[in-house]
């Protein structure tokens, strides 16, 4: 069963968290200027100041509202996804696409693209051109929620898309995806090839990549070691939120 879903969030919720991020200590920031010792309090002060008395959730509310949203049950996994229906030419059935985001980001991530893909005559291009988009929250993020059961990793989750996408009537499609969400692209080209059309990667890599270490410096062509200087760097110094979480 698919059920229509709009987004509703109650204000009891909202005004609590209004009033957490109202009240919130920080602690003391001695000589941290530099975040040298993690995020400046200041900044964080603003932060909070922002989220609490600026931001208008309503506002953002409508607009994700505005495209169709649904829900589904899928092996006891709750689904929810927008599926935004193409406008090409008259006879000829968009291409289905799958849209997948990453961790830590959300299915809205691909607001600026929905429209341009969906119906490309409107914003100049070619009708032909024209998809069918479903664009999901992986399992357990915004609103495919609560988990009933553990385990949901990207091959889990791209058996889930193959379920979802047969329920919705395509028997093949393409996936797009990035990040976490390009291991399940990744998955599907792999596991399901019979029914993907194609499938399109910004985070390529192998699927082990849980298991195995960082490439080291000579698996990088002599053109490639900036990337690989940068790759370091980041995981030395800008990967401290992945280690906690």
């Amino acid at each position: 069963m698919i059920d229509p879903f709009e987004i509703n969030i109650p204000d009891a919720v909202l005004e609590d968290l209004t009033s957490r991020l109202e009240r919130v200590r920080l602690a003391p920031d001695l000589d941290n200027a530099d975040w040298s010792y993690g995020t400046e309090a200041g900044y964080l002060a603003e932060l909070c100041r922002y989220w609490a008395r600026d931001f208008d959730w309503r506002t953002q509310e409508r607009a994700i509202n505005a495209w169709p949203h649904f829900k589904t049950e899928i092996d006891g996994t709750p689904i929810h996804f927008m599926h935004i229906r193409g406008k090409g030419p008259e006879g000829a059935a968009p291409l289905p696409l799958i849209l997948n985001h990453g961790w830590p980001w959300t299915f809205w991530d691909y607001y600026k693209v929905i429209g341009p893909l969906s119906d490309p005559a409107a914003f100049g291009g070619d009708p032909v051109d024209a998809f069918d988009l479903v664009v999901p929250s992986l399992p357990g993020f915004g609103f495919s929620t609560p988990l009933q059961v553990s385990g949901l990793n990207f091959w889990r989750t791209a058996d889930l898309w193959v379920e979802l996408m047969d329920r919705l009537g395509y028997g093949r499609f393409a996936s797009f995806g990035s990040d976490w969400g390009g291991l399940v692209t990744s998955q599907l080209g792999h596991k399901y090839a019979d029914r993907m059309l194609g499938i399109y990667l910004t985070f390529a890599a192998p699927l082990s990549i849980i298991l195995q270490p960082l490439p080291t410096a000579d698996e990088y062509g002599p053109d490639e070691q900036d990337m690989f200087a940068r790759t370091t760097d980041f995981f030395t110094t800008g990967s401290g939120y992945s280690a906690i979480q």
